[in-house]
Parts: structure tokens; C-alpha cells; sequence
């Protein structure tokens, strides 16, 4: 068995807050977590995971999780992982299971029961019931030779070398393990179910990965009235209204067919009157636009979009939004990407505070 670092002879959480855990004894236990995780993965037998990964993809029904405790949250958290993959799954409550619930299983599903022991007394329990049923049963546990594998249809074996706690006995790293296994499997599924982004996203619309992946530019875009526009051959003083009051900080110039000509900003105003003083009355928006500014189009990624005002070699406030034909449809600004809300209304999250 690995060895852990030395704890103090006194445990009592007055001397532990008093400053009795020094950096040193911290480095010590994650280094020995480390090599609790690698005696894992050093001995995990990859046929077996092979197997139950195969026993999961094939099933025409529903993959259950079951567990007690520690495992029993580990176990809802997997299963949570593969409904985020499309993947029907749920977690069943042993003791639940026991007093009604039990009638969900059926001969198309999978029972995973995950347990360090093998000895739960719940799940084993469980077990001639979810037979009954014709569920396919499978054990994943860190015990040779459990009650539990002798009985399931399939058996997981998850080396462990001993838990991380100095007593050998609160389940942190043997969780861990089944944290590691059941995540690993589920990106698994994910590769041999071929699952694309779109469809990733879709399953969290809500989220900061909803937000990323789901919203493009023309859900987030001003356009019509909201677009601040002008001709190049407007006069810059008389445009200071349309500049200033669209809350987009500049001006979009176009021609008579709305096609982008350029763009001219707040910042180029303070440039232009700093250099030309009293000539800036005579100035129109045309000389002194900036006739090569980025732009984006509608279907882009709205976080993408956020990308590209940030990229080199100067970041910039705006995109104007234009089509195939260079025609401006739109503009998406940063300040709409970080605090215009994109859900509906009344929700609390904000594009921008969770990207």
C-alpha cells in the first residue's frame, strides 16, 4: 500500500484551524492521491472496461445507475453525464427500487451498481429483483471476489490501493476511481456515437456551453432602426446624433444599395477634430471613414464573433454584420455580447458573464 504524509498526533478541528495543515503536508497528500490515481490506471484491466463500454452502447433501453452513499452520488453524476450526451439514462435509488420504483426496469435496460465493496447490503438486495426484471446487470466494484460481482451478469474491477484518508476508510479516492472510469466511459460513447457539436449543444441551452455553441451573430445582431447608418457623403457634424445616440459608438457608411462602404467611430471623431479643428465642418464621413474595417456574417457563432473583435492586432468594439453580397444587415457589438441577455425574459444569465 502507498504511504501518506504524517499527520499531527491532535485531529481536532481547533488545531487543524489554527494552522496545523502546512503546505508541505498538503503537497504531500495530493502526491500521494497521484499515486493512489496511478496504481489505477497502472492496473485497470482495459478488456473489462471494453466490454461494459460495448454492454452501454448496445443497450436498446435505458442505462440505470444505482448506488449507496458516496457511490450512490457518484453514480447520479455519471448518469447525468450520458443524459448530456443524448444518451437515456437515469439514476435508480436502491432503496427506492425496493418500494415501487423498480417497476421502470424492463429486459431492453442495463443495471450499473457501482460499490468499493461489493458488499452493499442495498444493492445486493436489489439484485434478484432487477433480474426479475431481465435487466442486464453489471458490478462495478474495487474488491476482488465481492458478493456482489459473483451475481451480476458483468463485473468492473477499479484497482484501488487504499483510500487517502489516514484511517483507510472515508471513500475519496475509490470515488475519485469511479468519478474517472464512468467520465472516460461516457466520452467514449460520445466518440462511437458520433455526436457533433450542434447536437452537444443543444442538450445545454441554457449554460455557458449553450450560450457558446447555439447563439450565432443574427440572434444577437441590432439591425433596421437599431443601425447606425449614414452616407460618405454626409457631413461628420451633422451624422453626431446618429454616431451617438444607436449606442454602438460608430457610424456605418454605406452606399445607395446599403453595401458597406465603411466605418467611422467615436474615436475617429476625437482624431479627426484633434487634427483638423474648425475644418471638421466641411469634413464629410467619407474622407476620413475607415474603408477597410472587419465585419462578420450572420451565421457565424456569436462567440466566435467575440473572438474575432478581440483578435490582433487591436481589439475593436463592433462588427458590422453584412451578407454575401456586402450588404450591411446587422451589427453585434461587445457590449451586447456581455450584457444583452439572451434567454428569455426574466432570466439572470448574461452571455457575457458566463463566457
Amino acid at each position: 500500500m502507498g504511504s501518506l504524509p504524517a499527520f499531527p498526533n491532535d485531529h481536532s478541528p481547533k488545531q487543524t484551524i489554527n494552522g496545523l495543515i502546512d503546505e508541505t503536508t498538503l503537497i504531500d497528500l495530493f502526491k500521494s492521491q497521484q499515486n493512489h490515481l496511478n496504481f489505477f490506471f497502472d492496473r485497470i484491466d482495459h478488456s473489462q472496461t471494453l466490454a461494459f463500454t460495448r454492454a452501454l452502447l448496445s443497450s436498446t433501453g435505458t442505462v440505470f445507475f444505482t448506488g449507496v452513499g458516496k457511490s450512490g452520488f457518484v453514480a447520479h453524476k455519471i448518469s447525468q453525464t450520458l443524459v448530456s450526451l443524448g444518451i437515456r439514462s437515469s439514476f435508480l435509488s436502491p432503496v427506492d427500487a425496493l418500494h415501487g420504483d423498480i417497476g421502470i426496469l424492463s429486459d431492453r435496460d442495463v443495471l450499473v451498481l457501482l460499490s468499493k465493496s461489493g458488499a452493499t447490503e442495498e444493492l445486493l438486495r436489489l439484485v434478484p429483483c432487477a433480474r426479475a426484471k431481465g435487466a442486464m446487470l453489471i458490478a462495478v466494484t474495487s474488491v476482488e471476489g465481492n458478493a456482489l460481482s459473483t451475481v451480476c451478469d458483468m463485473t468492473v474491477h477499479l484497482p484501488l490501493e487504499r483510500e487517502l484518508c489516514p484511517f483507510n476508510l472515508a471513500p475519496v479516492t475509490s470515488t475519485a476511481i469511479q468519478m474517472v472510469f464512468g467520465d472516460t466511459v461516457a466520452i467514449a460513447l460520445m466518440a462511437a456515437r458520433n455526436l457533433t457539436k450542434d447536437e452537444y449543444a443543444a442538450n445545454h441551452p441554457a449554460g455557458k456551453i449553450g450560450k457558446s455553441l447555439i447563439f450565432k451573430v443574427r440572434d444577437v445582431m441590432k439591425k433596421d432602426e437599431e443601425l447606425p447608418i449614414c452616407k460618405e457623403s454626409d457631413l461628420i457634424m451633422d451624422q453626431l446624433v446618429e454616431l451617438t445616440s444607436k449606442g454602438c459608438g460608430c457610424l456605418l457608411v454605406i452606399d445607395g444599395d446599403r453595401r458597406l462602404i465603411g466605418t467611422f467611430t467615436d474615436g475617429d471623431l476625437r482624431r479627426t477634430l484633434k487634427a483638423s479643428g474648425e475644418a471638421i465642418f466641411k469634413l464629410t464621413v467619407g474622407k476620413m471613414c475607415n474603408r477597410n474595417p472587419r465585419t462578420i456574417g450572420p451565421e457565424v457563432m456569436a462567440v466566435d464573433a467575440m473572438k474575432k473583435m478581440e483578435a490582433p492586432p487591436s481589439p475593436v468594439q463592433f462588427l458590422p454584420v453584412i451578407d454575401d453580397d456586402n450588404v450591411v444587415i446587422g451589427i453585434v457589438t461587445l457590449h451586447v455580447l456581455a450584457i444583452r441577455h439572451l434567454n428569455p425574459p426574466n432570466s439572470k444569465w448574461e452571455f457575457g458573464v458566463l463566457l
